[in-house]
């Protein structure tokens, strides 16, 4: 039986690349994680064989870097080695296979992240200026004594 690419969805964070491969009820998974690419098989319970090898579009660090099985799923975690660097793609040629998507759901711009942080503080701290300046006190003589 001829082997077949997983689908596979990815997603960026500041010190990790994440990649799900997905293969429901998976058996003989095997995960090579080298610095500049990740080498995937495994079989699904219909015994279809999966094969994915990816060129990585920056450097890993591949003694950090882990996978884990799920029921549903294989998910590889890869340590950037360059944090805090974003990638564009997952891939070291600009072309993306039909079998690779970006996984928005877990997709976040987080580039910029410190300037949003830094306005949303601001604006914070405004806020509390505007609540904390004090106004005279409210007259409470139409208030009944009951």
């Amino acid at each position: 039986m001829a082997r077949q690419p997983a689908k596979t969805l990815w997603y960026d964070r500041p010190r990790y690349v994440y990649l799900e491969f997905c293969v429901e009820d998976s058996t003989d998974v095997k995960v090579l994680i080298e610095d500049h690419r990740l080498e995937f098989s495994c079989k699904n319970a219909d015994g279809v064989e999966f094969y994915n090898e990816i060129n990585l579009y920056a450097r890993v660090n591949s003694k950090d870097s882990r996978e884990k099985r799920s029921d549903r799923s294989i998910t590889c975690f890869m340590r950037k080695w360059k944090e805090k660097v974003a990638w564009p793609r997952i891939t070291k040629e600009n072309i993306k296979p039909a079998w690779l998507s970006v996984d928005f759901d877990n997709w976040r711009d987080w580039e910029g992240d410190e300037e949003v942080e830094r306005a949303m503080v601001e604006q914070y701290a405004e806020m509390l200026e505007k609540v904390t300046e004090k106004a005279p006190p409210p007259a409470m003589d139409d208030l009944d004594d009951d």
